[in-house]
């Protein structure tokens, strides 16, 4: 009986020695495969910051750490095959299959950092419409995973025959159950393509009340800032529906304006029209190859009006006011220069001697005008 215990923890002693000899060669391997990565690594970055492009270190960038951890956990599976295989359960053939899933995992990993890294830098520039590079990082994201989760299915030998059937029939259920949320990742989808909009775009719709800056383009619903600073949630549903103006898409700012000159100043109507209408020629904040029209227009009730109609070469809103103004101040030097006036809302009474006296319409005081005490 003596012997048989002294044989048992002899060969005890021997495997447990095997498995542990084992190990750590696996482990020394990975440590110095882990070395070798990094040194590699390290000189590849080097060389990759003296280069004119960037799209060497976005894929450096990318690798670096799905491939250090494959380093550590490739060994990792064989530890544990040893293991499994020292205590005698059953089964080293899950682990194989997740050797396999592991390598495939790293590889959608290192895809889904590229996709990332490479968003980030399209998002940097200003010539890329950062609305579409978004749309196809959320699309190729989402299309990554699934054919992530589809493999890893597949590997375990789970059907995927079955498993597209009962999704099919699941997923009109479902369909029919979010119509709503489907409606509203469909239309995220077509602002994305069609590109009505991006973000910091000003919009507005004349059909809902629906106006301000656009701050971000999820897949259900678009946030909008709206003047008073207030956020405004807008379902994209929403948008297939509508008609949205895109202000900040416009080339030009209009100037249309009417002004009126007194009755006693008709003399002086063509040569004001011409001088105005010279102004607007050579003034440089005005657009030259857009429609500029100064025209005598109407015969109204106090006034004898003429109209400017022109467009400005900004299209800033601040900037669009100023250039207005400086517009309607030179037109106010100009009427002054000819020995003209503007018309006010006045009424002449005629008597039966012939005389004739013209008076101002009071302005109410309601509308700012002077109490009337007569």
């Amino acid at each position: 009986m003596d012997g048989f215990w002294a044989w048992w923890r002899s060969s005890t002693e021997e495997l447990n020695f095997a498995w542990l000899e084992h190990i750590g060669v696996l482990l020394a391997m990975a440590a110095f495969a882990w070395v070798i990565w990094h040194v590699v690594f390290g000189r590849l970055v080097a060389i990759s910051t003296k280069t004119k492009t960037e799209w060497d270190t976005i894929m450096l960038q990318s690798v670096s750490t799905p491939v250090s951890v494959l380093i550590w956990l490739w060994p990792s599976s064989f530890v544990l095959d040893s293991l499994l295989a020292v205590t005698e359960k059953a089964g080293g053939s899950w682990l194989f299959i997740s050797r396999r899933v592991m390598v495939f995992a790293v590889i959608l990993w290192i895809m889904l950092r590229l996709v990332n890294r490479v968003e980030a830098y399209l998002m940097k520039s200003d010539t890329r419409d950062q609305t579409t590079v978004s749309a196809m990082g959320h699309i190729l994201r989402l299309l990554l995973a699934v054919i992530g989760v589809l493999t890893a299915l597949q590997a375990f030998g789970i059907s995927l025959t079955g498993l597209l059937t009962f999704g099919g029939v699941g997923g009109l259920i479902v369909g029919l159950a979010a119509k709503d949320l489907l409606s509203n990742f469909f239309g995220g989808l077509m602002i994305y393509f069609d590109r009505p909009f991006s973000v910091g775009d000003w919009i507005s719709s004349p059909d809902r009340n629906i106006e301000g800056t656009v701050e971000r383009i999820g897949m259900r619903m678009t946030m909008i800032r709206t003047f008073e600073s207030r956020p405004l949630y807008v379902p994209n549903s929403v948008f297939s529906s509508i008609v949205v103006q895109n202000p900040s898409r416009m080339q030009h700012r209009r100037i249309n304006e009417t002004i009126g000159l007194r009755y006693k100043d008709a003399s002086k109507m063509s040569a004001i029209v011409a001088d105005v209408k010279a102004m607007l020629e050579t003034h440089p904040d005005i657009e030259q190859r857009a429609t500029l029209m100064v025209n005598f227009d109407a015969f109204a009730g106090s006034s004898l009006n003429f109209f400017i109609y022109t467009f400005t070469k900004t299209v800033n809103w601040a900037r669009y006011h100023e250039v207005k103004q400086d517009v309607m101040l030179r037109i106010v030097e100009i009427v002054h220069a000819h020995g003209a006036d503007f018309a006010f809302p006045s009424r002449t009474i005629s008597f039966d001697n012939g005389e004739a006296i013209e008076a101002a319409i009071p302005v109410p005081e309601a509308l700012g005008g002077a109490p009337n005490n007569l």
